[in-house]
């Protein structure tokens, strides 16, 4: 003879699977104390307090300031977090319209093409003739493009791409120097700028960055001016 014994062992102690489920999940403990548990505290701590000696005013008026202020934190935070969010697909869009566009960086090459003139400029201390020296890769000086300056502020500089010879030289990077000489005959080395064209963008943690075709990546503050 067997005894059946049930299996059900909820049932027997008069709960039921879901509520016997319900009941093992054990609740997430919060780490931090919002505006409903500030609120309970102080209801809880006027419950209890002396009546003959009660609660002081200005502790009173301390812990509304505390829950005042953790209230505005929260807000604040969540401010800045939507203010991020925008701002990040603000530079997604700003980068965008930067692919193709040619602009205007401090750098001291100039990148030639198989066909047209690279182009630059200088800032000139005074009026007077700047001189500008371009070299290969292996330092060897080809080509030196000479603008004279009318005044103080930026000159405009240009090179064909051809070499000594006259013949075009082959695409690719060359160093720049440029020099002023007022008309004292004093010289003065100056910083150059050249033009490339944006490749593609990309957006970094602190800011968007240019991809320039022939001269590498610089950030977006390096630029100059936009053609």
């Amino acid at each position: 003879m067997s005894t059946s014994v049930s299996s059900d062992l909820y049932s027997s102690i008069g709960l039921d699977a879901a509520t016997a489920a319900a009941a093992g999940k054990t609740k997430k403990k919060k780490d931090t104390l919002d505006q409903a548990d500030f609120l309970k505290l102080m209801t809880t701590q006027l419950q209890h307090q002396d009546p003959l000696k009660p609660m002081d005013n200005n502790q009173m008026v301390a812990q509304m300031a505390q829950l005042s202020t953790v209230q505005g934190i929260n807000d604040l935070n969540g401010t800045v977090k939507g203010l991020q969010t925008s701002m990040s697909s603000d530079k997604i869009l700003r980068g965008a319209a930067m692919v193709g566009r040619d602009v205007l960086v401090p750098s001291g090459k100039f990148t030639l093409e198989t066909a047209g003139a690279a182009e630059g400029s200088v800032v000139a201390p005074s009026a007077g003739q700047v001189t500008v020296d371009i070299t290969d890769a292996t330092g060897v000086k080809i080509k030196q493009v000479t603008v004279p300056a009318t005044a103080a502020g930026e000159v405009a500089f240009q090179w064909d791409g051809t070499g000594p010879d006259g013949k075009r030289m082959p695409p690719g990077s060359y160093t720049i120097t440029a020099n002023h000489a007022d008309s004292a005959g004093k010289q003065t080395k100056l910083r150059t700028y050249t033009q490339a064209s944006v490749d593609s963008v990309t957006v970094g943690s602190d800011g968007l960055y240019l991809n320039l075709k022939g001269l590498g990546t610089v950030p977006l503050d390096f630029v100059l001016r936009v053609s």
